[in-house]
């Protein structure tokens, strides 16, 4: 994935989505983490969207439709065992594809070269916390594996532009499935595989998510601090 919009797209979405956590997650170190994973994404964002054009502009100007990101980040996260499915499916995708970016040259390689550092500790994270909800209580299993069948269908869309990636993708993620005792949902022809959103369009999560995010810039235009 070369395109810098859906790059940033995706992270923009996902930084919003891990903002809404804080206070919410289960131990008060993990709503530091949360938070800074979120400011990571942001961070990313900005990096991403400035090749494009005002970060600014991009961010609170746009509508639903003129967003690029995967229809993944913008799924509203039902328990903690959602966001951390999420996260280990988007990070793992990210760290991936920053990764081959980053052996490239110009902008979008100097960009993913600084990302693709930041991706790793996420995997980190979201793997440690899927290890510890799989192969915890009987209810933490339960809610994990739930979790997982729920996301999965989503994450086809990341390999639409790069399918060379679906495979070591699909061997970070197994191993980590594997040994959290999960089970990883089968892959079939008949699979459902949403799609639309690198072509902007999106479920109704994103506008209700964009009308939050947008809110304070659009009541007090051209404002400043």
């Amino acid at each position: 994935m070369r395109d810098p919009l859906a790059l940033g797209d995706d992270a923009l979405i996902a930084a919003q989505r891990l903002a809404m956590w804080c206070a919410r997650a289960p131990e008060l170190e993990e709503d530091v983490a949360l938070a800074n994973i979120a400011l990571d994404q942001l961070g990313a964002a900005r990096l991403f969207l400035s090749c494009v054009g005002d970060e600014d502009e991009l961010a609170y100007l746009r509508t639903d439709r003129e967003f690029r990101n995967v229809l993944l980040v913008e799924l509203p996260d039902a328990d903690f065992a959602v966001l951390i499915a999420k996260l280990l499916f988007l990070s793992a995708f990210q760290h991936l594809n920053y990764g081959a970016l980053a052996a490239g040259t110009g902008q979008l390689a100097e960009i993913a070269a600084k990302t693709v550092k930041e991706s790793a500790y996420h995997l980190d994270h979201a793997t440690q916390w899927t290890l510890r909800l799989g192969d915890g209580t009987t209810l933490s299993h339960q809610r994990m594996q739930a979790a997982v069948d729920e996301v999965w269908p989503y994450t086809y869309e990341l390999f639409e532009d790069v399918p060379e990636l679906r495979a070591p993708w699909l061997s970070t993620v197994d191993g980590v499935l594997t040994e959290a005792t999960l089970t990883r949902p089968a892959d079939t022809a008949d699979s459902w595989k949403p799609t639309g959103g690198r072509s902007g369009r999106h479920t109704e999560a994103l506008s209700y998510l964009l009308a939050e995010l947008q809110v304070l810039h659009r009541a007090y235009p051209g404002a400043s601090w």
